[in-house]
């Protein structure tokens, strides 16, 4: 959560020359309510179910950039699809930069229930170390500009996976 991934993954897919889908944009798309929403009436483990449909669908189209939800990695399946399925990025940020980055955001659930420090916290120790399993690059979005995550992670992506397009400077 607040590491940047729908809009270093937007700018990446610009780069790439490929298309781009967020997951969370895609269920709300579908289901026709954002996420709060789907939190509120069918809780956490509602939305997971919605989330991991989402993610058998996404991950079958090639090519793509796909920006997850930040919990999308705590359901096995998921973890499974994403490493098999596609190079898995990991933009990893600090709690304090996590903080910084959704502090006035309204849109996000899990913050809802108490200390967004802790529990952020709490988040990313259980998080991190999944991540870190599937991860085919890790990326540290700390005091980057958005720009400048994507254009490095294009060049990651080109020089150790043969990926034709070169990025474009924007």
């Amino acid at each position: 959560m607040g590491a940047g991934k729908s809009a270093v993954g937007r700018q990446l897919a610009r780069l790439l020359g490929w298309p781009f889908e967020d997951a969370d944009a895609w269920i709300e798309t579908r289901t026709g309510v954002d996420i709060p929403y789907i939190f509120e009436r069918e809780g956490e483990s509602g939305f997971r179910k919605r989330e991991h449909a989402a993610i058998e669908t996404l991950t079958l189209q090639k090519p793509l950039v796909l920006a997850t939800g930040g919990g999308v990695v705590m359901d096995p399946d998921n973890r499974r699809l994403l490493a098999e399925r596609g190079i898995v990025v990991y933009l990893q940020a600090t709690v304090a930069q996590q903080l910084a980055r959704v502090s006035h955001s309204n849109n996000r659930p899990l913050l809802k229930t108490g200390d967004p420090e802790a529990i952020l916290t709490r988040l990313f120790e259980m998080r991190d170390p999944l991540y870190r399993e599937i991860a085919d690059l890790t990326v540290t979005t700390d005091n980057q500009r958005v720009p400048t995550v994507a254009r490095h992670v294009a060049i990651q992506l080109r020089e150790q996976y043969d990926i034709d397009h070169e990025p474009s400077c924007s």
